[in-house]
Parts: structure tokens; sequence; C-alpha cells
């Protein structure tokens, strides 16, 4: 086979390694509620919504919405600060930029190192 049907790789593929990190990454918004949440935060004018302000998005106790945000902050996709009783959270762009460059074409169209 001399390789004529293959079309040239524009970037380095995932290794095994990344893979994995990334499936996990993938498996927290893999879930409906999570993927929601994410999305409701992201879509807030300054970029962050009250714990106060995604319970009541759902029709899901307050403990279950509490479990998904701790899902998605141990994939480092939200973090959380504390005001006084409320807990904030907002999304981490960067993780979002890591998502998206792991999986799309190489605008430039090199191989990255």
């Amino acid at each position: 086979m001399d390789g004529s049907c293959y079309s040239p790789l524009v970037r380095e593929p995932l290794g095994e390694e990344r893979a994995r990190q990334l499936a996990g990454t993938l498996k927290a918004v893999a879930e409906p509620v999570r993927l929601r949440l994410l999305s409701l935060i992201a879509s807030r004018a300054d970029g962050e919504a009250c714990v106060c302000e995604l319970t009541g998005a759902f029709e899901v106790s307050d403990a279950t919405i509490s479990h998904h945000l701790k899902v998605l902050r141990e994939a480092g996709l939200i973090e959380r600060e504390r005001r006084g009783t409320w807990l904030y959270y907002r999304v981490r762009p960067e993780a979002l930029r890591t998502i998206a460059g792991a999986l799309m074409p190489a605008e430039d169209g090199a191989v990255p190192a």
C-alpha cells in the first residue's frame, strides 16, 4: 500500500494518556443535567451563577445539583467561590478551550509540536 489514499495529518492525534484524561472530562459533561448546568452558568452575563439560581432551574433535589456541581468542579470545568453563605460558580474557559483544541483541526494546517 503506497499511502496515496490517506490524507496527511494536520496535527498530532491524541495519545493514550491524553485521551484517557480528556475522556474523564467529557464523561463529566456527558450527563444531561451537568451539561445543562454548565450551559446555564456559561450563559450568564457575568459568567457566573449563584447556587441558589441553579437549584431552582431543575426538577431535581438540591443534593443532586450539589453532586453534579461537584463532578463538574472535580473535572476542572467550573470553579466556585464562597461569598458569605452562598457559593458562586463560574466556567473555566481554559478547560473548554482544551476540550475544543483537542478535537478541532489546527487552523494553520501545521502539526503541533
